[in-house]
């Protein structure tokens, strides 16, 4: 079965890889321009309220881009072990699929900050951006566990109400976009912003900074489940349709997708801008 589902799923598994790979090569160079002190564009922006909101807006963009992109339309672009683990649990992907989507993640935003750092060196590597890590602000690990935890659940319920909502499902990219250049520019004081303990592994590696690493892996989780648990609570389990971030696209599907096969999801399919002439390019029951 584990072979099985590898050769099969294989390019969804890389796509995820490269996704948060490039989103951290994203982090990693927006980051060094706003915050490294010999960036000119840090000389000339003094405040820090502002550099975050600049930041925000690179870093929402760029996970539009991905969850937009033929690839992110493909593997869901989830790019976050988190979200992968949560759509396990509503039953949306099978067994083997989460744990490669995982190994994937954690691989893919190493190896991208890897990258980075080969690239831009100092500028990745000086105190100031230090390998982008995060950790908790002055206020503590506790509240940064806060902070990580209601961040998590809002962006997870915002995913499956929205994704599933027909006349604004194709939008759930935009609003992820909006969510996470808001979170980058009010909460990162407060925990570094991250969501994603893929995303916060890489960079305690190489900075060898592990300083509340427990806060990324247990606050994320327990948001994202607990969002999770209300909106099946609200509507049912049966309402979470598929695990895609945008299903609106002649892109395969590996998941346990019910798009198709509902009054909602053959309407949704008719209205979208490309549909699939044959049925078996999706694989759904895969």
């Amino acid at each position: 079965m584990m072979m099985q589902e590898l050769r099969k799923h294989y390019p969804e598994y890389l796509m995820e890889a490269v996704g948060l790979g490039i989103f951290m090569i994203s982090a990693a160079l927006v980051t060094a321009l706003l915050e490294h002190p010999a960036s000119l564009i840090h000389q000339t922006i003094a405040n820090p309220l502002l550099r975050r909101f600049i930041i925000g807006v690179a870093m929402g963009l760029t996970a539009i881009c991905i969850i937009y992109s033929p690839w992110g339309k493909q593997s869901g672009a989830h790019i976050n072990p988190v979200v992968t683990l949560t759509f396990f649990r509503l039953g949306k992907i099978k067994l083997w699929d989460a744990i490669f989507y995982i190994l994937a993640q954690f691989l893919g935003g190493l190896s991208g900050l890897l990258f980075a750092v080969a690239v831009f060196k100092n500028a990745v590597t000086d105190p100031a951006v230090n390998y982008i890590t995060t950790i908790p602000g002055v206020s503590g690990a506790g509240i940064a566990f806060l902070a990580e935890l209601v961040i998590s659940f809002g962006v997870m319920l915002m995913i499956l109400f929205v994704s599933n909502t027909p006349k604004i499902a194709r939008f759930t990219g935009i609003f992820a976009g909006v969510l996470i250049a808001t979170y980058i520019t009010v909460e990162a004081p407060l925990s570094g912003m991250s969501m994603n303990p893929a995303r916060t592994l890489a960079s305690a590696i190489l900075s060898h900074n592990w300083t509340a690493i427990w806060v990324y892996f247990t606050a994320p989780l327990l948001g994202m489940l607990l969002a999770a648990e209300i909106y099946v609570k609200l509507k049912g389990k049966k309402a979470v349709r598929c695990a895609k971030l945008h299903h609106h696209n002649n892109k395969r599907c590996i998941f346990r997708c019910n798009y198709r096969h509902s009054k909602v999801g053959q309407m949704q399919w008719l209205l979208s801008d490309r549909l699939p002439i044959n049925p078996r390019e999706n694989d759904h029951d895969s």
